[in-house]
């Protein structure tokens, strides 16, 4: 069975997109940790990052290195912290987290924002892709 992941890069399910190639896509995690917390996942379905082969790794880490960058000049931050942890959803896939404090990186406090403040965020993080 597909994973929710697999069903967003399909389209069967919507998402705010910020950023897509041929091998990957970046789109809002919808319970975010902070404004423009980012997933990016490679388009090919696997579960643990440690499968994936070398080039998708390396594609993926340089691929999430530019979303990281983009969200650094759109949103307001310290820095964006990045995690791989991939127990949630059976498909790999790295959280881009604008980072106030220690407090953002904890997956203890979530924020809540509007479909309008989802759609701002992912348009602002996308226009400053390179």
């Amino acid at each position: 069975m597909p994973s929710i992941f697999t069903k967003i890069i399909n389209g069967e399910i919507p998402c705010y997109k910020v950023a897509e190639d041929d091998s990957f896509l970046a789109f809002l995690d919808i319970d975010p940790n902070a404004k423009g917390h980012t997933l990016c996942v490679p388009k090919k379905e696997v579960d643990k990052i440690m499968d994936l082969d070398e080039n998708t790794y390396l594609g993926l880490m340089a691929f999430a290195r530019k979303v990281g960058m983009a969200i650094e000049q759109a949103v307001d931050c310290k820095r964006v912290g990045l995690s791989v942890i991939g127990l949630e959803v059976p498909h790999v896939h790295v959280h881009l987290i604008p980072l106030q404090s220690m407090e953002n990186a904890t997956f203890q406090h979530k924020v809540k924002l509007s479909p309008k403040e989802f759609e701002a965020i992912a348009a602002q993080i996308s226009a400053k892709i390179l």
